[in-house]
């Protein structure tokens, strides 16, 4: 079982930026593959961005690659993903989710989930 816990949402204007983390309790983060999610009012859940197991090679969506970085830290357990840029299209809540799979990009490949933090872009 794991247990994460995202913190570091809040309210941006375009242009800025922000860092949410994960942390991730139970087993051994290293066991499973990180990824972020979206989900805007209204619309599906997105993939955005993952990172291998024991902080392993990254993937972003299109729309995240240049301005989204994901990183890991093995021995805190935790997860962050820093955005720059933002947009107002960024606006959503944001989530963390784990997965045994090491190429998982889809919501029903991921296990576990966080609560989820708001992220809102003024433009």
């Amino acid at each position: 079982q794991v247990h994460l816990v995202e913190s570091g949402g809040g309210l941006v204007q375009a242009g800025g930026s922000l860092r949410l983390s994960c942390a991730a309790s139970g087993r051994t983060f290293s066991s499973y593959t990180m990824g972020w999610f979206r989900q805007a009012p209204g619309k599906e859940r997105e993939f955005v961005a993952r990172i291998g197991k024991s902080g392993g090679s990254s993937y972003y969506t299109d729309s995240a690659k240049g301005r989204f970085a994901i990183s890991g830290d093995n021995a805190k357990n935790m997860v962050y993903l820093q955005m720059n840029s933002l947009k107002p299209e960024d606006t959503a809540v944001y989530y963390c989710a784990a997965s045994g799979s090491s190429f998982a990009r889809t919501p029903a490949e991921y296990y576990y989930w966080g609560q989820g933090t708001q992220v809102t872009v003024s433009s």
